[in-house]
């Protein structure tokens, strides 16, 4: 797999239209890469999740159940791969990777257009990327992840 700079920008609720327009916009529906888009196109955008749904979404988390967070990596229509990711709060981190295998110079450029083209599209608050940069599957993971290379926004305070 050549480096990638990973873009994700945050949204706060996992709005069903929200990841539906973002499926619509970037995924490669025909070749998705996974066969669990279908999954996660029943359970966060129909509302239709069977148990067999949640369970298989389950095993794409780093814990037990899919409250524990967990992404799914998708073929993306025009970028390297694009990345579905809800985390433990229920928040949505939406990726889409910049294929990058000659190291240019440009690429770090390219990604701040992308943070900001994204955030605009989606009213995200928040963006950030870097070179192989996973995913966070929380809030604190993306506040304090050490390989985010580029910042941009902040998260809304947290609600009590």
């Amino acid at each position: 797999m050549p480096p990638c700079m990973d873009v994700y920008i945050w949204l706060p609720k996992c709005d069903a239209g929200e990841l539906s327009r973002f499926i619509e916009s970037y995924v490669d529906r025909e070749r998705p890469g996974d066969d669990r888009l279908a999954t996660f196109i029943r359970a966060y955008i129909e509302g239709a999740a069977s148990d067999d749904d949640r369970a298989a979404l389950a095993e794409l988390g780093r814990g037990d159940t899919p409250d524990d967070g967990f992404s799914l990596y998708l073929e993306a229509r025009v970028h390297y791969a694009a990345i579905i990711t809800i985390t433990r709060e229920g928040s949505a981190v939406l990726g889409l990777s910049i294929d990058d295998p000659d190291d240019s110079p440009e690429t770090p450029a390219l990604a701040r257009a992308l943070i900001g083209r994204l955030r605009a599209d989606f009213r995200s608050p928040a963006g950030r990327a870097g070179f192989e940069l996973a995913p966070a599957h929380s809030r604190e993971e993306w506040e304090n992840d050490g390989l985010v290379q580029i910042r941009e926004g902040e998260l809304p305070r947290e609600t009590l």
